[in-house]
């Protein structure tokens, strides 16, 4: 991809080399050295207030940060405009992320030499922001000469920094829509945007404070955060693919506007079954501040902890310390399958596909009231080979977004996947099942018989539409649920242990089996919504329903699949 004509390119070629070599992952950039080095001097002097002897950060911080630093304050031209306007930086727990995040917000008021500018420190709760906000308090008295004492004052009740010769402010902001409307700041830090995503509105304040600064050529955006403990999603999902889109050079022109400095592992070591991310050699690739703030003895220590309690925990903490990024959610009390889950994808399974390679295919429904999912599972099985081929679908009422507001964010992720259709009208979600139904029948793959499995409980309408677009009453099977569907969630688990399972490899079904949990009852193992909580499992159920009619071993209602496919064909 060619260069930025002003040279303003953030991609970072070769980047894997130099996480490998220690090097940096801010690229070559036209900086006035003058002003990066002044800001960096300033950043240098500035002193660790939580430290024995609190040293400068000329010792205590990597270069690393210097690097950002120096591209945050060198990129202004002389038409007051800032080429790096934005960063998203990407970096575990212990590598002094907020510490730094401070120096800079604290690095921007000392160079300031306008009046009345604001800059604003948020985080995704209080005391988040309010942390950075200490640390800049402690870096001004921390100041031996006592200079920064003299000039700036601390507003505790406020958790406000004021410059006392320019009024210019550095002050701590609620992450609320009421807030974020109307400021103009000239610099804002983000703290831990990763947890931000969590809030349905997050977008839209974020959305907010962008607003308030297109204004001001000369200000900046800085994100600073840990990876999600959860499978990425909302705001945190957009911002850090478009971050890795222009760090790889995909995304290029205006809307490569972000510079990212990103320490995670490159994906083929992420989803390498042999973990080489777990390899204690490979960790000073991710852990800039190695040497610093954090030491290698600490860091296999707390690995060791989370290794011996359990899959899921090892995977939390590799996620918060070296930035691993979670497929899939597994907790101690989880269903079994999840450990097969992701080894059984396949990629481009698509429903077409699916009827394509299959001799027969069911369907498993499952769905409650407006705050739940339509789930609908299709099972078909490969005429060669005889594997089970897995696709999923979801529809949601908007009372979902609404009523569920901290799964919202997720939701829409889904829907811009095309995994989850968010309904415009309240019969959408059964017309798009009926749909569904008479595609299949009418390519010859629905069994004359018990094609249809669902729970027979509030399924009244989605029956009538579907007996007025031609489904028999034959093919419409009640499956009993709770413990009854023991078979099938013990079937299911199996299939996906010994591969004769393959699914589509869909971000949806992901999180659904993520959030089931397994309860014990006697014999039986019982995945129930109930245990899943506000988290859903709909479309996960619907794949037992159809498992259950699929280990009846059905044959296909007639020969439409070639007819079908000559159709495709045309």
């Amino acid at each position: 991809m060619a260069a930025a004509k002003d040279g303003w390119d953030f991609a970072c070629p070769g980047w894997e080399a130099r996480l490998r070599s220690g090097s940096s992952l801010v690229p070559e950039l036209p900086l006035d050295e003058k002003q990066a080095a002044k800001a960096v001097a300033v950043f240098n002097r500035l002193r660790l207030p939580d430290v024995k002897g609190q040293p400068p950060l000329a010792e205590a911080a990597g270069d690393w940060f210097r690097d950002i630093v120096a591209a945050l304050f060198g990129s202004v031209d002389a038409d007051h405009v800032r080429h790096v306007a934005e960063l998203f930086a990407l970096v575990g727990k212990k590598n002094s992320k907020t510490t730094g995040g401070a120096a800079i917000m604290l690095t921007a008021l000392i160079l300031e030499e306008d009046f009345n500018q604001e800059y604003h420190l948020y985080g995704p709760t209080q005391p988040i922001a309010e942390l950075a906000f200490y640390q800049a308090v402690g870096m001004i008295r921390a100041d031996p000469e006592g200079y920064l004492q003299q000039r700036y004052h601390v507003k505790d009740h406020v958790k406000t920094i004021v410059d006392l010769v320019t009024n210019s402010q550095l002050k701590v902001k609620t992450f609320d829509m009421k807030v974020a409307t109307g400021t103009i700041p000239k610099g804002v830090l983000l703290d831990e945007v990763h947890i931000m995503s969590s809030y349905s509105f997050a977008a839209r304040v974020i959305g907010q404070i962008r607003g308030g600064m297109i204004t001001r050529t000369d200000s900046f955006l800085a994100m600073i955060t840990t990876q999600s403990d959860e499978p990425p999603a909302g705001v945190f999902r957009s911002e850090l693919q478009l971050a890795r889109a222009v760090r790889d050079g995909r995304v290029t022109g205006k809307a490569a506007r972000v510079l990212p400095v990103l320490y995670e592992f490159p994906e083929a070591m992420q989803i390498d079954p042999e973990r080489p991310w777990a390899d204690p050699a490979n960790w000073p690739m991710v852990v800039p501040n190695l040497g610093l703030s954090i030491n290698m003895e600490r860091l296999e220590a707390e690995f060791a902890q989370a290794e011996a309690k359990g899959e899921d925990e090892l995977r939390r903490w590799a996620s918060q310390h070296l930035n691993v990024e979670i497929g899939l959610a597994l907790h101690s009390d989880r269903w079994i399958g999840a450990d097969y889950w992701e080894d059984a994808s396949e990629d481009g399974l698509t429903l077409d596909a699916l009827m394509e390679r299959s001799d027969v295919a069911v369907v498993g429904i499952d769905g409650g009231g407006l705050d739940d999912l339509l789930g609908v599972a299709v099972i078909g099985r490969d005429r060669v080979t005889r594997k089970w081929l897995l696709w999923c679908h979801a529809w949601a009422q908007p009372d979902v977004l609404e009523r569920r507001k901290e799964i919202a964010a997720r939701l829409r992720d889904f829907a811009d996947d095309g995994e989850l259709t968010i309904c415009a009208g309240p019969t959408e979600d059964i017309e798009g099942v009926v749909s569904l139904l008479v595609k299949l029948k009418g390519a010859g793959l629905l069994p004359e018989k018990d094609a249809i499995g669902l729970d027979p409980y509030g399924v009244a309408a989605l029956i009538d539409e579907a007996a007025a677009q031609g489904i028999e009453d034959e093919q419409m099977m009640g499956i009993a649920q709770g413990w009854r569907l023991n078979s099938a969630v013990l079937g299911t688990e199996r299939k996906l242990k010994d591969g004769t399972l393959r699914h589509a490899a869909q971000r949806l079904m992901a999180w659904c089996v993520g959030n089931a949990k397994a309860e014990q009852r006697g014999n039986n193992v019982v995945i129930t919504k109930q245990a899943a909580g506000k988290a859903k499992i709909d479309p996960l159920v619907a794949v037992f329903n159809a498992v259950m009619l699929m280990s009846r071993n059905p044959e296909g209602g007639g020969t439409g699949v070639a007819d079908w496919l000559e159709s495709l064909r045309r």
